[in-house]
């Protein structure tokens, strides 16, 4: 048996890396660029600052992220393409360029032209002028106009669009005296554009390369960061560390789920064999009935009817209404007394939590030990004398515990699922709430993080699944695989 846990772990490990390479690839294909979203998180007008101060600023900021490494160890591509084109700092702009040189295959002549454009943008910060008395706004309004077009210049990969927008930025900087020291940069500008034009290298496209970076890349800091620090980055909300804010909710989570699994087990289990056993019975009938009226009854109805029974002060004011804790809890408080200060706040959500499991699993449980009292080894059992109780909780029941097994593999991954409507109807801080709105916000690291961890607890479900294999019944052996 040990032999065989060990031999499933081994091949955890190429799963564990076809998930963390799937979750790598989601993160750096995500829409957008975490860098603006980090730095638009920060909301302390670093968005606002000229060209020059912003460019060093996402330079910084990339590099704090290792985004200004290779992607990964090694990169396949072609002749023409560059292999460092990680270290453009704007994703638009990277992709812009990596368009160009698959369109001309000169490599060299689109970083030139690149160049000379990012120079253009730079110089719009070196720009001084007079005000204008009766229109004090107009030369600001020209010179931000000039600065755009050379914005979009820099994102736009469209050749014909391309050498319009050049000649309408270059009749504007004519036009325009507080523009006319850009005319060298225009100039330069169009003369590298018109290079790379009569110097295509398309033949390059064709032409497979490999490039090889060592460990010094983007997806090695990143699984190294998660083995060894526990650190999935930051949330593009409000910059916390991932892994702090997963770890505040899924506690939560993780209680929810692995109390309301345990009251459902020890009730369902029973129910089942006893309504297998008395088969067709009033037990049997009204257990069928009363189950499969909760299992039709919707989570958020169950849930808010019994905060108006048991935590309405006009009725039954049992329980809070909502929240795991009050505002005298104390952290300092002994481990029993934080119990007994939680338990009326998780009484309520767990009852809601459990009653569609308890009917399912107890309907499963019914239906393995039918099949399995109509088996000719429980009718032997019975010939040689064994007691009633023995055949029903000692043989049928191990062999009927099997499928129930198989369920139990999803208990780790729906504790970091969480239930939404649970969560929002007691006003529980807790997983299911906090992906939703990581969904919603396009929190790619918190979505990355959960979709990582998720992968590895179905895993560890998967592995206690086959040990309780074994301890239910032990005909099943792994000794010779």
């Amino acid at each position: 048996m040990l032999r065989y846990i060990l031999k499933r772990i081994l091949l955890f490990i190429p799963t564990l890396f076809a998930i963390s390479l799937l979750a790598f690839i989601i993160s750096i294909n995500s829409p957008g660029d975490p860098v603006d979203r980090l730095l638009n998180a920060g909301n302390d007008g670093e968005m606002n600052q000229s060209s020059s101060n912003l460019e060093k600023l996402k330079r910084q900021k990339r590099h704090e992220l290792g985004l200004d490494l290779p992607v990964f160890y090694f990169s396949l591509g072609t002749l023409a393409d560059v292999d460092t084109l990680y270290k453009i700092t704007d994703k638009e702009e990277r992709e812009t360029v990596e368009r160009l040189i698959y369109q001309t295959g000169n490599k060299d002549k689109v970083i030139a032209y690149y160049t000379s454009l990012k120079n253009a943008l730079l110089a719009h910060d070196n720009l001084h002028f007079e005000a204008n008395k009766n229109n004090p706004e107009s030369l600001e309004e020209i010179i931000t106009e000039s600065k755009n077009a050379i914005e979009n210049l820099l994102q736009m990969h469209q050749q014909e669009l391309i050498f319009s927008k050049l000649d309408s930025q270059e009749k504007l900087v004519k036009e325009n005296a507080v523009l006319q020291p850009l005319t060298p940069y225009i100039t330069s500008a169009k003369n590298a554009f018109n290079a790379l034009q009569n110097n295509k290298r398309t033949w390059k496209t064709y032409i497979p390369s490999l490039n090889i970076y060592g460990f010094k890349n983007q997806y090695h800091r990143w699984i190294t960061n998660i083995i060894f620090r526990q650190d999935f980055g930051v949330s593009y909300r409000d910059q916390q560390p991932v892994f702090k804010r997963i770890g505040d909710k899924f506690k939560w989570s993780f209680v929810l789920t692995f109390f309301s699994v345990i009251i459902a087990y020890l009730l369902s289990i029973p129910i089942g064999v006893y309504s297998a056993y008395k088969r067709n019975t009033w037990f049997d009938k009204f257990s069928a009935a009363t189950l499969f009226m909760l299992y039709s009854m919707p989570t958020a109805f169950v849930g808010t009817l019994l905060l108006v029974l048991f935590a309405n002060p006009d009725f039954l004011n049992w329980f809070p209404e909502s929240g795991v804790q009050s505002e005298i809890f104390d952290p300092n408080w002994p481990l029993i007394h934080k119990i007994q200060h939680w338990a009326p706040y998780l009484i309520l959500p767990i009852i809601t939590y459990t009653y569609t499991s308890l009917a399912f699993i107890s309907r499963q449980m019914r239906s393995a030990m039918l099949e399995n009292l109509n088996q000719d080894y429980i009718q032997t059992a019975r010939a040689k004398g064994i007691s009633e109780y023995n055949v029903i909780w000692k043989h049928a029941l191990r062999n009927s515990l099997l499928p129930i097994i198989t369920l139990f593999t999803n208990v780790f991954p729906l504790a970091i699922g969480g239930s939404i409507i649970v969560e929002t109807i007691f006003g529980i801080p807790w997983m299911g709430l906090e992906i939703y709105e990581s969904i919603r916000n396009y929190d790619y690291p918190m979505i990355v993080a959960v979709f990582t961890i998720f992968g590895v607890l179905t895993l560890v479900g998967y592995l206690l699944a086959d040990i309780l294999y074994v301890l239910a019944d032990p005909r099943i052996s792994y000794r010779d695989k």
